[in-house]
Formats: structure tokens, sequence, C-alpha cells
């Protein structure tokens, strides 16, 4: 049995991963490129708040650390609309309570940190950029950002949890023959803001929601944070009428924000600040292939599969990357001849699936979150799948709720719900029929 593993990446998946390996008898080294974020003040004006959903909690039961997370976590039970005439509606998620939970990045990649560090057979090296990856003898180069100081480490195992940039990909892109790469940018960026609690410390939205402020091409979201405020994200074009190209002075972005996002403005006390000081990041949606190389080496995460967030499933997917990763340990008695290859046939229809998903997402969030049309279907699906729960999952319930279904079936089953809808929709006065039994028995003759 293969006894060292070398994990390149500290980040969320990283840290889980070190603890399941740790688990199962390895020894495990993680490197990781940024400083000790435990000792440098997390990501400073760079984190999207993250959504917990029923995948990632599987991921951190699988090594008891769920209760651990809960503590820093917020459940939202649905969507809270704000419409640009500062009325608002509200969509709840799933059904009896269902939530999912807003955790800043951060606070669990620190925490994930700490539990993995009461393992004594885990060590993390930080401040290490991973140079070079040799294939044929399993050895890694690394040189300390500070001192310039080249380290050479060999292990049995060596697995690249590095992120969307992950030098650790690259490394296998250079060195393999047919590596497929695929990168897509969509054209908004992201720009981190914030809504402080009031002066006594309260919040000032609705704490138990996931807010939208959709408007068409563009979008504001915010979630909760335990001390009360929330962590705002604008989803903005880089270029265009209403873009970040045209939001270079306090003047213009303080005009946007009264124009788009009137019912906001009041809430940000250092809006302009902010918008100023914190970074315009961008989205990027990556998909490779192959995962696995000489069964020695995997890639897993984002380094495997980078997705937009708008599914709010990029730390779900990574976490059930692990589950999945362990589950094939027990099956095939630590025989990595075996794992390696099944893991990538598993996984790779599911991170394609979830990418696709995420886009699609993106679009139903920002155009179709405040179109009475697509409410109705909304009402429509929930009401049909209450009654025949056998017959019809949501695709949203699918994805977010249901871990045992696969995010390749979700997409496919989601593709079949919308054509049906699509037929129903058309039907002559749906608005006043919606929930009759004849709509109930169309339903039931297209599936």
């Amino acid at each position: 049995m293969a006894k060292s593993i070398t994990l390149v990446g500290a980040g969320l998946v990283g840290s889980l991963l070190s603890i399941y390996l740790s688990k199962k008898g390895y020894k495990v080294n993680v490197y990781e490129r940024r400083q000790d974020m435990r000792k440098t003040n997390g990501y400073a004006g760079r984190s999207i708040n993250l959504a917990l959903s029923d995948r990632g909690w599987r991921g951190l039961e699988g090594v008891g650390i769920a209760d651990e997370i809960k503590k820093i976590a917020i459940p939202m039970y649905g969507r809270f609309i704000h419409h640009k005439d500062g009325t608002n509606a509200y969509q709840p998620y799933g059904k009896d309570n269902q939530a999912i939970y807003s955790v800043s990045r951060a606070d669990i990649n620190m925490k994930l940190m700490d539990l993995a560090e009461k393992h004594t057979d885990i060590k993390f090296h930080f401040n290490k950029r991973c140079t070079n990856i040799n294939r044929q003898n399993l050895e890694l180069t690394f040189e300390d950002n500070d001192s310039k100081i080249i380290e050479t480490v060999h292990s049995d195992l060596i697995f690249g949890a590095d992120g969307a940039f992950s030098a650790s990909r690259l490394n296998m892109q250079l060195n393999s023959d047919r590596f497929e790469y695929k990168q897509h940018y969509i054209d908004c960026g992201y720009k981190e803001l914030i809504i402080p609690p009031s002066e006594t410390g309260e919040f000032l939205l609705e704490k138990n929601a996931l807010h939208i402020w959709p408007r068409g091409s563009f979008m504001m979201i915010a979630l909760p944070n335990p001390d009360g405020n929330f962590t705002c994200t604008l989803f903005l074009p880089f270029e265009g009428e209403k873009s970040f190209e045209n939001l270079k002075t306090r003047e213009s972005v303080k005009q946007f924000f009264a124009e788009e996002f009137s019912s906001a403005v009041p809430l940000m006390p250092t809006l302009l600040d902010d918008f100023f000081a914190n970074p315009t990041s961008s989205l990027v949606t990556v998909k490779c292939f192959p995962w696995t190389f000489d069964n020695k080496i995997g890639l897993i995460g984002d380094a495997a599969h980078a997705i937009v967030p708008f599914y709010g499933q990029g730390m779900n997917c990574g976490f059930e990357d692990c589950v999945v990763l362990n589950e094939l340990i027990e099956k095939h008695n630590h025989n990595w001849d075996s794992i390696f290859p099944e893991y990538q046939n598993l996984r790779k229809p599911d991170g394609d699936a979830i990418a696709d998903l995420a886009i699609a997402n993106f679009i139903e969030m920002r155009d179709k979150t405040a179109d009475p049309k697509f409410l109705l279907q909304k009402k429509i699906e929930a009401k049909f799948s209450q009654n025949h729960p056998d017959k019809w999952i949501p695709l949203y319930s699918m994805v977010t709720y249901s871990p045992n279904i696969r995010y390749s079936t979700a997409l496919k089953e989601g593709i079949k719900q919308q054509a049906i809808m699509d037929e129903i929709m058309t039907i002559a006065d749906i608005e006043s029929k919606w929930d009759s039994i004849e709509v109930e028995n169309e339903i039931l003759n297209h599936l």
C-alpha cells in the first residue's frame, strides 16, 4: 500500500481530502502557494460566500466534522427577490424547511485546516509554489516565495487540489500527450461589497434567505454572515452600457446603484469605498481530461472542474469528489490501479454536467427569477412534485438536496422536464388553471 501522499493546495477540497486520506492511514503533506490565511486575515475582498448543501454536508459528515462547520453556517430557506420598483417576493428553495447554508469561504477553509492539523500525520507547508511535477519518479519541486529556496519532495501518490488556475494541472498538461483542456470565461465579472449590521448588531435584511436583485443582464446577491453582515456580490458585464468599464468614478457608481439597487443603497454606507477598494474578478469554467495519470497522480476539485458559482455547487462538488474517492479506496482496498480509473470515469461526467448547470442557472437567476411566467412554471412543478414525488423531483432539488442523484443524471432529467414544461406553458389560460386536474393529467401524459 502506498504510504505517503503529497497534496498540492490547502484550499477547501485539499484540506478536506487530507482528513479523508489521513483517516485511511496515509501520511499527508499539503503544500500551499499562499501564506497561512489564519495568520493573514483570510482572503480579503475576494470571497464569494459559499452555499453548503446536502452533497457538501455529506462530505463533512464522512469525517465527522459537520457539527463543527454548522457553528459557522447560516441556513437560507429560500430566495428573497428584490425588484427594481422596491417590491419583494420570496421563493422557498425546497419543501419542509429544506435549506442551503451560507458560509464564509475563508472561515470554512480556516476551520478545515484547524481540524486537519489535529491529525498528527497531516502537515501543512505554506508559501510553497509548485514549479514542477516529475511524472516518472513522482517528484515535486516547490519554491519558497520568500527565501526562493527550492525543495524537492518525493511521495507514493500526488493529488492536485490547487484550484481553477492549478499549477499541478498545468504540469500534467505539459507532460502528457493528448491532454484536453478547455476554459471559458463568461462576459461578467464580480465584485464583493458589504451590508453591515445595524448599530445594535442586527441583520438589516431577512437573515435566513439568499437575497437577489435580478436586473436582466446583471444582478447583485447577498448572503448572511454570523456577525450580522451580508456579503454582497455584484455580477456585472465587463463591457457594454451597464458594465464595470463604465463605473470608473464615484459619481457613476453612485448613480448606477441609485437607479438599479435603490432599496439596497441605504443599507450600504461604505459602498463607494468598497467598490473601489475591492478587486473586479473574472469567472471561469474549466473542463479537462484526463484527471488521473499513471494511477499515481490525480486532479480533484476546481483543479479538475472549475465552475461558475451560480448553482452554489463548486465546493459541494469538490467535497463530493472526496466522498467518491473515499468509497473507492474502501471498495478497491487501497488498490490505486483500480481506484484512479473508476474515480475519473465516475466524476468526469458529473463535473461536466454541473458546469453546464451552473451556467444555465446564472441566466435563470439574472433574467428569470423576476419573470412571472417562469415563477408560474416553478409553482406548477412544485405542485406536481408534491402530488407525485416518485415521478417528478424539480431540477433544483435534484442538484441541491439529492446527493444520491448524480449531477449527470440531474442534467438529463432536467432537460426532459423542461421540454415537458415548455409544452405545458403553452396551454391556453394556464395562469388561471395552473393547479387544475387538467394540467396535472397533461403532465402525466407527457411522462
